[in-house]
């Protein structure tokens, strides 16, 4: 699994121009699953991003994880992250894992998200066209791979 993990102030999903779901202060997660994945991936990568320390303490410092500041997250599926841009000019997806896998492997991730963040947890909708805006706090991004581990 690869996610891209940006700090918000807010972000928002929108779906046929109406807004799917919103979040305040928090995380905006794009997740690429590949055919390679599983559910030990889910596990470690949702521990990592709810303990995560990005958010400022009093000294301003990243000290704070989103369970520590109860904020909210926004959960997007996004199969582009997995492209390969190694050879030629476009992208190869051929890690990318088939979309009944995805599917079954990004409801899990919501699943095990729900039980650490309840109802703070907002999601796109998987295969949807979707438009996603955000408002990132810092800027501060960070990339996992769950196969890198680093």
């Amino acid at each position: 699994m690869r996610a891209v993990v940006q700090r918000v102030s807010e972000a928002s999903v929108s779906i046929d121009g109406s807004v799917h779901a919103a979040v305040g202060p928090g995380l905006l997660v794009l997740l690429g699953i590949e055919a390679a994945d599983n559910p030990e991936d889910i596990e470690w990568l949702c521990t990592k991003i709810v303990q995560l320390r990005i958010f400022n303490d009093e000294q301003g410092q990243l000290n704070r994880s989103l369970q520590e500041i109860e904020g909210e997250l926004l959960l997007i599926s996004q199969f582009t992250l997995q492209a390969s841009t190694k050879k030629g000019n476009r992208p190869s997806f051929s890690k990318a894992a088939r979309p009944e896998q995805a599917n079954l492997l990004y409801e899990q991730m919501i699943a095990q998200l729900r039980t650490l963040l309840g109802p703070r947890l907002k999601t796109g909708v998987f295969g949807a066209d979707m438009k996603v805006s955000l408002i990132n706090d810092g800027p501060v991004t960070i990339w996992f791979d769950t196969k890198q581990k680093e």
